[in-house]
């Protein structure tokens, strides 16, 4: 498969703590990429330089065939890069239809066509009752999965998902993760996540990226990288094995 995304050595500064140091690693078009690691890896810092929040210091990002670090947020997700956040931030006055709404405005043409994406999707995420309550009436699992349908209303070709199962139920997480997996799977979506929820990345990803104080410590399969000696020394822990 074509590499959609391609970091080549990838840093990351602030003052004298180094966050990324010099991280690699490709993401193949229509797959399911997983960056795992403890708090304070580098993986948010990752996440923020692939979507224009951060300039690398060093290193390039290749998307699509073209170099995107140091574009602008506005300018990448035109490019095709959309991104939730660990922190779910709606606009809370609005209704759940028209925060998604205004993420569909970036590529239909008017309201009326960007309201027709909106429903789509609400229907596909099963927010659709839910369409004409205030975003701030939502519980949490709504509310992480309107972020998600706000981010995929942009029409991306690369989904990047920052612990978007974080603080759901076992159940929530395997209701996330199939819609996940069917829109991957019918769409060709390629998604980068950042998980600490390993059963929702044992279930969706392909690949696995370790992080651990801003170095990649491993890549592999999941199976591969969950009995890797320096990822549950760094990470897992004895007991997961």
């Amino acid at each position: 498969m074509t590499a959609l995304l391609s970091l080549q050595r990838i840093s990351k500064r602030f003052r004298g703590l180094v966050a990324v140091d010099g991280v690699g690693f490709e993401v193949r078009q229509g797959e399911i990429f997983a960056v795992i690691g403890p708090n304070g890896a580098g993986k948010t810092t990752l996440f923020n330089m692939i979507a224009g929040a951060l300039k690398p210091d060093q290193g390039s990002i290749i998307f699509d065939g073209r170099p995107i670090h140091g574009l602008s947020p506005d300018v990448v997700c035109r490019r095709g890069i959309a991104r939730t956040f660990q922190l779910v931030r709606p606009f809370p006055a609005l209704s759940v239809e028209d925060n998604v709404v205004v993420g569909a405005l970036l590529r239909r043409h008017g309201v009326g066509e960007a309201r027709q994406r909106a429903q789509a999707l609400l229907r596909r995420f099963d927010l659709f009752d839910r369409r004409h309550r205030p975003a701030s009436a939502l519980t949490l699992p709504d509310r992480k999965r309107l972020e998600v349908v706000r981010a995929l209303a942009t029409e991306p070709k690369l989904l990047l998902l920052d612990e978007v199962v974080a603080g759901l139920r076992p159940t929530e997480v395997d209701r996330l993760v199939a819609v996940l997996r069917e829109l991957n799977r019918d769409s060709g979506l390629t998604i980068l996540m950042i998980e600490h929820v390993m059963r929702a990345v044992m279930a969706l990803a392909a690949r696995v990226l370790v992080l651990d104080h801003g170095t990649a410590i491993a890549e592999g399969t999941p199976d591969d990288v969950v009995r890797d000696p320096a990822v549950v020394q760094s990470y897992l822990g004895a007991e997961a094995v």
